[in-house]
């Protein structure tokens, strides 16, 4: 219902014209072709975010405070890695590919980064660290630059990603409830939205 203001005229919705709600996770195409872009146009930065993004399935205020002792220690990026989520003051554990570690020790190398340094500092004065709002403008340029709606995407998008591939290969909701931190599994249901993709999915399998 629309709120009316004092002047007796209609208030316009927050999100009106706006595609509210989950935000997609990407599919398997769709991270290789940012990836393969980001790796061509050299954007070293942003190939080392975008995978530790992906790999850490952390929520974006987590991931803009890495610093780079989080992550590794002298030249040697960990293979897993733990961190203290800032909403649930609970900690989770991820873990580093091989691509990952490649782009984010590339990454520190370039930036002459040391072990007390934020992993993607601004390049504001007003912020030691990328700040999340940044992050969200980063995440719409990547899925613009492959044709995607960045109405459709956002940060949450990247922290999705790969819980939702590994849910949809292993159907094991416990481990992805664990890797995204979750204290009820309830809570990941919804997250993933696995109830209607599961029932869609059976159903779309069953012919009458």
């Amino acid at each position: 219902m629309n709120t009316i203001t004092d002047t007796g005229s209609r208030r316009i919705p927050w999100n009106k014209g706006r595609l509210v709600g989950q935000k997609f996770p990407l599919k398997l195409k769709e991270i290789w072709a940012i990836r393969i872009r980001l790796q061509i146009a050299e954007r070293l930065r942003d190939l080392a975010l975008f995978n530790l993004a992906i790999d850490s399935k952390l929520r974006g205020c987590d991931l803009v405070s890495l610093k780079v002792k989080d992550i590794s220690q002298g030249t040697s990026i960990f293979h897993r890695a733990i961190v203290m989520q800032r909403k649930t003051h609970r900690p989770v554990q991820f873990e580093i590919t091989e691509q990952t570690r490649q782009s984010v020790q590339g990454w520190i190398a370039a930036g002459e980064l040391t072990s007390n340094q934020y992993l993607f500092p601004s390049k504001t004065k007003n912020s030691r660290h990328l700040s999340t709002r940044q992050y969200a403008r980063i995440v719409a340029r990547w899925v613009r630059s492959i044709g995607l709606d960045p109405a459709a995407y956002g940060t949450h998008t990247m922290r999705r990603t790969k819980a939702t591939l590994i849910y949809r290969r292993t159907k094991n909701l416990r481990a992805v409830q664990l890797l995204l931190g979750h204290t009820k599994l309830e809570s990941t249901v919804r997250y993933l939205g696995i109830e209607v993709d599961d029932a869609l999915e059976i159903a779309e399998q069953t012919e009458v």
